[in-house]
């Protein structure tokens, strides 16, 4: 990290707060849709000028256990495709979903050389049937935060449950959310998104770990009873 950070950490909050805004008023996906089209990079994910994204970005992919190869990954709420990127480097196939097109047309032109990587645009609570049991691996990173409030410990069973659903038996979630101190309501909202996880029947956890600034666990698919 450097003292440039400070301003990333900035920047996100004002893109949060407009998307706060502006959901309200145009919904959940109209929104991102919005301050896509507003700025073509609006959390600033990829300006070179900010180090810390990119080393958050690198020590999640390096939390994955050593030695494993995966077959095929799902990355949820992928943004610009800069984590989904990276997976692709040890994963035979990724799908980044966003549910914002204009973030998935963005993606996809950055990425179009890599035929192990492709994105489609989707919303994490109507993503198609279709899709279950076909991953060894999900990938959820800053993004359940952006559900629609209320955040309920009963949506978060809801989320839990079909992100199991995704999943083949024995295959891995990988969860990341910003954690800065436990007393702010940002922590403490991701806290409940772990605890919740890591709570469910569905799921067997596995571990977790804090850097600065946020928080990874890790939790693997039970077998069906």
């Amino acid at each position: 990290m450097s003292p440039w950070d400070i301003g990333l950490f900035v920047r996100s909050a004002r893109t949060d707060g407009a998307i706060g805004r502006l959901r309200g008023k145009l919904g959940a996906r109209a929104a991102f849709e919005a301050v896509y089209q507003d700025d073509k990079d609006p959390w600033e994910s990829g300006n070179k000028r900010y180090r810390y994204q990119g080393w958050k970005y690198d020590r999640i992919v390096a939390s994955l256990p050593a030695g494993r190869r995966f077959r095929r990954a799902l990355d949820l709420g992928c943004g610009l495709g800069l984590l989904s990127s990276r997976l692709a480097a040890r994963i035979d196939e990724v799908l980044g979903i966003d549910i914002a097109q204009a973030a998935v047309n963005r993606a996809s032109g950055a990425f179009t050389g890599r035929t192990n990587l492709t994105f489609r645009q989707g919303d994490v609570l109507d993503l198609p049937r279709g899709l279950d049991g076909q991953f060894d691996l999900v990938v959820i990173a800053d993004t359940l935060y952006y559900l629609p409030a209320p955040i309920t410990a009963e949506l978060l069973e809801s989320v839990a449950a079909r992100v199991a659903d995704l999943l083949a038996p024995g295959g891995l979630c990988l969860m990341a959310n910003h954690y800065f101190f436990s007393f702010d309501p940002d922590s403490r909202l991701s806290r409940r998104i772990h605890e919740a996880f890591a709570g469910s029947s569905r799921f067997r956890f596995l571990s977790e770990t804090w850097r600065p600034f946020y928080l990874v666990s890790m939790l693997e698919r039970r077998a069906a009873a």
